[in-house]
């Protein structure tokens, strides 16, 4: 097909002139031009972080007018409706993207990706999990802090009597929800009740502790997810017959990301009250930084060093491509997460930007986000590891090897059941020092300043999730390439043997040849007018 340019607004044959043309028109558009259309692909994410800005000033400004409790409620209210938009949005964007997923990729590619994906996950939270230990006892956050507790601060103590095998069958017993209508609010989790055994020699009733069951207020997402991914395999193995239902998942999936788009357009606004309702709320933070300032500052040199270095180098690693440029792409997801703190809530604006400004592939981003931001949680596994360190350093409990390994992998296998949610990290914290035989009193602590840490934490969440997609993506273009490159050395073979073929039924019949084989036989015209 003819290529066409358009020059005034006419549809004209690509030639090197009007080629040329364009190049001159580009060149000598103004700088003004040039800072329009750069706002113009750049506003959103310009106003996202403009709304950070300015909520960090407003929040100043708003502190010392000493609002009451009531009057900060509705001074975050704008902040809150953005959260709730974006989590209305998550459960029929999970569902739909991870079945349209599932459903269009074969069971081999399939297999491969989810096997690539589980392992990027698990490799890249092991070596978090070690940056938070080896940081944890170089910085060392809980030395010298003895006398810091739960009262000098005015902290509520919170406690965790869970036992560590219960939390990992929770964790099973989530992945298959009894009731799907009633995972998309509620999930499963154990509780303990005393119950009378018998008496004694003395009379004296002996009580025992046993597991009941109960449900507790928050999305099963990690059974949805499971559900979706093999309810799209099925699909996909009906064949004509599933056709029907994987359109009408496709259609209700781009309708999402349509309502996603919309919903970006507010996130600036909201992303504003949002941050100037926490400095609003925010208690004696000099006490606060001063008591657990080393706690703080290894978490986030954890951080810095597993997002700004080890993912980058993991992405170059696979891609060889730049992963700055790459990141460049999700300033405004990124912006979501430091301000909701929510894995979850960030997913919407991750999945369109990853799409959109990376070139990513929606049959792998729809497939491998929203299981990425259920399981893979980098960041939490760092500040959690420098969390049960720290509680060791403060109760004065010197860790063997055994306990730092037991550390090392409860972190990685209890970040996969962490929910998305702010705070989600602080329940794992309890299981990992339920497993190393630690008190729980002093999670409070970690409570205190989750609000500080489990910012950076859920950007590391999210661009662990964003450059495995981008991986994904590139092995996938990778094995497209191959495919092509066999069908066509295969149908180059076929045409090969096809002329072979051609040439010796040539050689028996043509009145040529036999000239040239007998020329003697021949006149001297003859020959002549051969050749």
């Amino acid at each position: 097909m003819e290529r066409k340019s358009e020059i005034n607004g006419h549809a004209m044959p690509s030639s090197a002139s009007t080629d040329r043309i364009l190049l001159e028109k580009d060149a000598r558009k103004s700088l003004k031009e040039k800072l329009v259309d750069f706002l113009a692909k750049n506003l959103l994410v310009i106003m996202t972080v403009s709304g950070v800005l300015v909520g960090v000033g407003l929040g100043m400004m708003v502190r010392n007018m000493n609002l009451t409790k009531a009057q900060m409620t509705y001074f975050a209210f704008p902040g809150e409706m953005l959260l709730r938009m974006l989590k209305m949005i998550i459960l029929p964007l999970v569902v739909c993207s991870l079945v349209s997923g599932a459903a269009s990729l074969d069971t081999r590619s399939l297999g491969k990706l989810g096997g690539i994906a589980v392992a990027y996950f698990l490799v890249t939270t092991l070596i978090a999990s070690c940056i938070g230990v080896a940081l944890a006892f170089i910085i060392k956050p809980g030395v010298g802090a003895g006398a810091l507790n739960t009262n000098s601060l005015g902290l509520e103590s919170v406690s965790s009597d869970k036992e560590t095998a219960d939390s990992f069958l929770d964790l099973a017993r989530n992945l298959f929800p009894a009731n799907l209508v009633a995972a998309a609010f509620r999930s499963y989790s154990t509780d303990y009740r005393m119950v009378v055994v018998g008496n004694d020699t003395n009379g004296t009733m002996l009580y025992q502790k046993v597991p009941v069951g109960t449900e507790t207020d928050g999305m099963n997402i990690l059974g949805l997810v499971l559900f979706a991914m093999v309810f799209g395999v099925a699909l996909r193995k009906l064949g004509s017959e599933g056709e029907e239902l994987i359109r009408f998942f496709n259609a209700f999936n781009e309708a999402t990301m349509v309502l996603v788009s919309w919903i970006m357009w507010y996130i600036p606004f909201g992303i504003m009250f949002l941050v100037g309702s926490k400095i609003v709320e925010m208690e004696d933070v000099v006490l606060l930084v001063t008591s657990l300032g080393k706690y703080i500052i290894a978490s986030i040199l954890g951080h810095i060093i597993h997002g700004g270095i080890v993912l980058p180098l993991i992405y170059f690693g696979f891609t060889r491509k730049n992963p700055f440029s790459f990141l460049s792409g999700l300033i405004t997801p990124f912006t979501t997460a430091f301000a909701t703190c929510s894995s979850s809530a960030t997913l919407p604006s991750m999945i369109k930007c990853v799409e959109e400004n990376n070139g990513v592939d929606k049959r792998i981003s729809r497939f491998i986000l929203p299981i990425g931001a259920t399981v893979n949680m980098d960041g939490a596994a760092i500040f959690q590891c420098i969390a049960a360190v720290f509680i060791a350093q403060l109760n004065n409990a010197e860790l063997n090897a055994g306990q730092i390994f037991t550390i090392l992998v409860t972190a990685t296998a209890s970040s996969v059941g962490a929910a998305g949610i702010p705070a989600g990290g602080i329940i794992t914290i309890a299981i990992i020092l339920e497993a190393i035989g630690l008190p729980t009193n002093d999670l409070s602590l970690m409570l205190a300043v989750d609000w500080i840490v489990d910012r950076t934490t859920t950007v590391v969440n999210v661009e662990g999730d964003a450059l495995g997609a981008g991986i994904l993506h590139h092995i996938n273009q990778q094995e497209m390439k191959k495919q092509q490159e066999q069908q066509q050395d295969g149908e180059l073979a076929e045409v090969r043997v096809e002329a072979v073929a051609n040439v010796q039924a040539e050689e028996e019949t043509s009145p040529l040849v036999m000239h040239q084989t007998k020329p003697s036989a021949a006149t001297p015209e003859a020959i002549e007018s051969v050749l």
